[in-house]
């Protein structure tokens, strides 16, 4: 038996047939095999089905779903349903944190810190609270993707909330910036939590992959970075910034 939420599955399916579709529950129970179309299900109710699926577990329900029985309906979104996208990855880097912080921070000069950036356009301050859009290199197919995003930054606490605005391909995308001392120098650990959409050319776990693989070679580029600006600032005597100046002018 499929069970989601502590629920079983075909429990959840019958429960949005009779909310959103008009199913009689009681003529459910009595025919438990009988497939939807048999139950009175007719293509609107089964279009409704499928919004109500698409929506709660990114699962597309096929056309031919009327010929299906309500378990079977339970095991094929069951079999299908993709679990939401988490990844986290941190790297430590061999400078102390506030220049860290600052480097990392500075949206507007991203393009100078991440390979994959092309352009980055401020479009918005207020405070900590920063909105941008970014447009990478284009891909293997010749895409540039492009969205825009918005990142709350808390000097104190040393974190960072962002999140898509314009999320694409994806129902949507949060991520979590933390920075830590640690002896050797700062860590910085990126946590990505996410869905894809129905539409998307990849699901949940192909874009956990995805995320996990580019997120190595994006913090060993970073921790490049970072520890040379950071070496050329001990070598030149700038003094360590200080926590009242360690928030970027871009955030």
């Amino acid at each position: 038996m499929t069970v989601t939420h502590g629920r079983p599955m075909t429990a959840e399916i019958t429960d949005i047939l009779v909310a959103h579709c008009g199913l009689d529950a009681d003529a459910a129970a009595r025919a438990p095999a009988a497939s939807l179309e048999e139950l009175g299900m007719d293509s609107l109710a089964l279009l409704e089905l499928s919004a109500v699926v698409a929506d709660r577990w990114q699962v597309s329900i096929p056309e031919q779903a009327g010929h299906l029985s309500i378990p079977a309906v339970a095991d094929l979104v069951a079999n299908r349903a993709d679990p939401p996208g988490h990844t986290e990855n941190s790297v430590v880097i061999d400078a102390p944190l506030a220049v860290v912080w600052e480097v990392t921070n500075d949206v507007a000069n991203w393009t100078e810190l991440f390979t994959e950036y092309a352009v980055v356009e401020i479009l918005h301050r207020d405070g900590h609270t920063v909105r941008f859009r970014l447009t990478m290199y284009p891909d293997e197919n010749g895409v540039s993707w492009s969205w825009v995003s918005e990142r709350t930054s808390d000097p104190v606490s040393r974190q960072v909330r962002a999140h898509r605005v314009e999320t694409g391909p994806f129902e949507y995308m949060r991520i979590h910036w933390r920075y830590t001392e640690e002896d050797g120098g700062t860590r910085m650990t990126w946590t990505q939590d996410f869905a894809m959409k129905p539409t998307a050319p990849v699901d949940n776990a192909a874009m956990t992959e995805r995320i996990n693989t580019n997120s190595v070679i994006q913090l060993a580029v970073i921790k490049d970075r970072v520890e040379r600006i950071a070496r050329q600032r001990a070598d030149q005597g700038y003094p360590a910034a200080g926590d009242e100046s360690t928030e970027a002018d871009d955030e």
